[in-house]
């Protein structure tokens, strides 16, 4: 991005604050902000499609990628990039996935507190594990 270009803001000021006021480990609030923007993105693209976000795939998702006006290259946004939210938005399905199984909800329905609280979930759980270990 060239530095005239603002960057566009991924998150509302209010979903940060939601995510940081978690006190998750830095790993899991970078994978927290990158989900919420990915289920953002993606409830965009289910309703392009007229799809579920768990029957979309990475062809369409990429599609709407390029077509998306808020990373243009005007805006100083290449196609690598693009490439790489591709990677980011298909890698944060997995955790997607598992928070929708666990509140027994789809994608779509999932709230940031939810996010949050799955995340925190893990990263307990990562810790406990780790501590038990010699």
């Amino acid at each position: 991005m060239d530095a005239e270009s603002p960057a566009p803001e991924f998150l509302t000021h209010e979903e940060c604050l939601e995510i940081d006021q978690s006190m998750l480990p830095a790993r899991d609030r970078f994978s927290a902000r990158v989900a919420v923007y990915a289920m953002r993105s993606l409830r965009q693209v289910s309703a392009e499609e007229g799809m579920a976000i768990e029957d979309l795939n990475a062809q369409q998702i990429g599609s709407w990628i390029s077509r998306d006006p808020s990373l243009s290259e005007e805006k100083g946004f290449d196609g690598s990039f693009k490439g790489f939210f591709l990677q980011l938005v298909m890698a944060s399905m997995r955790p997607l996935r598992a928070m929708a199984q666990q509140y027994d909800t789809p994608i779509e329905s999932l709230t940031i507190p939810q996010v949050v609280a799955w995340f925190k979930k893990e990263a307990d759980q990562r810790i406990a594990t780790a501590e038990e270990e010699p």
